[in-house]
């Protein structure tokens, strides 16, 4: 098993480097906030001309272009910058795939703000704060409406192989969130009903988005706490999209036990899920998510497969496989009834 590889002598330039990545984090959004992706997208080429559609500096809006060069977003030749692949399909406000709105969420304060001080999250193993998970927090709302482009592609994947098409299925989507894990099973597979179970002003956007999909005639909601509320029965597949890791593996497991009680015999479960290596340290974008949840939630983790098969078999159902959903960083796991 692969493991992070160190350099072999030591380097002072790492530690500067770490030191001021929160720079990182300000020019990116800054970035989005001018739209200098955009600007170039549209034609504007030099830092005189990017600056003049910006509304902003010459010089500010140059030492921002190099920034962003640095970091890989942009590409300069001579006075002349241009866009990366990347941030030509991510950054471009006029791309379906413009992932700028992803920002509000992920740089909300009341998301960032639980990391100003984690060596009070390490001492007390959780966040100490309003924990994002908390019920009703209209950050989720932000959450479904910006998160669409970033994981679009995961839940095609995910959906190309639970969605049985030919097969008439009903699918309980949990924390359905912006819904498209439910709502692309419903496009692969027309004989798929989805019922989308979050927050009430939450599930409304996954409404919204079934809507504009095609599939609304297909698409019911039920509004409320996963914990609590009827989740109705005779499910096929349960859709788990990004939500166990916000708990405990003892509450995981009191949830798992409700979802199999509302499925079919020979039903299955979609977890899909930043999964570690059991090593913990990679891949590094699903190891590194245990630090999001140290400071965003009381208890939640980012757990490896072998304890999500203890979870679900604590909760009574069958075995578990596992499969990596590329190019995204998440993987999905399948786990029978």
């Amino acid at each position: 098993m692969a493991t992070p590889q160190h350099e072999s002598q030591p380097n002072p330039g790492l530690i500067f480097d770490i030191i001021n990545r929160y720079q990182q984090t300000a020019a990116f959004a800054a970035a989005i906030e001018l739209e200098i992706c955009t600007h170039i997208a549209d034609g504007a080429a030099t830092a005189a001309e990017i600056a003049k559609r910006a509304g902003a500096s010459e010089k500010g809006t140059r030492v921002l272009c190099d920034y962003l060069t640095i970091m890989q977003l942009l590409t300069k030749s001579g006075d002349t910058y241009g866009l990366t692949p990347t941030a030509a399909v991510f950054l471009n406000k006029r791309s379906p795939a413009f992932m700028g709105g992803a920002m509000k969420f992920l740089l909300d304060d009341r998301v960032a703000g639980n990391f100003r001080d984690i060596a009070a999250l390490v001492r007390h193993g959780g966040s100490i704060g309003e924990a994002t998970v908390s019920p009703d927090n209209d950050v989720w709302v932000e959450f479904a409406r910006s998160m669409v482009p970033i994981v679009g592609m995961g839940a095609k994947l995910a959906a190309a192989a639970v969605a049985r098409p030919g097969e008439t299925i009903k699918v309980l989507d949990i924390a359905a969130g912006h819904g498209m894990f439910g709502i692309e099973v419903a496009l692969a597979n027309p004989q798929a009903s989805i019922v989308g179970l979050d927050w009430a002003a939450v599930v409304e956007v996954a409404s919204e988005n079934a809507q504009k999909m095609g599939i609304g005639n297909r698409y019911s909601t039920i509004a409320g706490d996963a914990f609590k509320v009827d989740l109705g029965s005779g499910y096929d597949l349960v859709l788990l999209p990004n939500f166990l890791h916000h708990f405990s593996a003892e509450a995981n497991v009191a949830l798992l036990k409700r979802v199999r009680a509302a499925m079919n015999p020979g039903g299955r479960v979609a977890t899909v899920e930043f999964v570690p290596n059991e090593d913990r340290v990679t891949p590094p974008a699903a190891a590194s998510f245990a630090m999001q949840m140290l400071g965003g939630t009381p208890h939640g983790d980012a757990y490896t497969l072998a304890e999500y098969q203890k979870m679900f078999g604590a909760a009574g159902f069958g075995e578990s496989s596992m499969q990596d959903l590329t190019p995204t960083p998440q993987r999905l796991i399948v786990t029978g009834y």
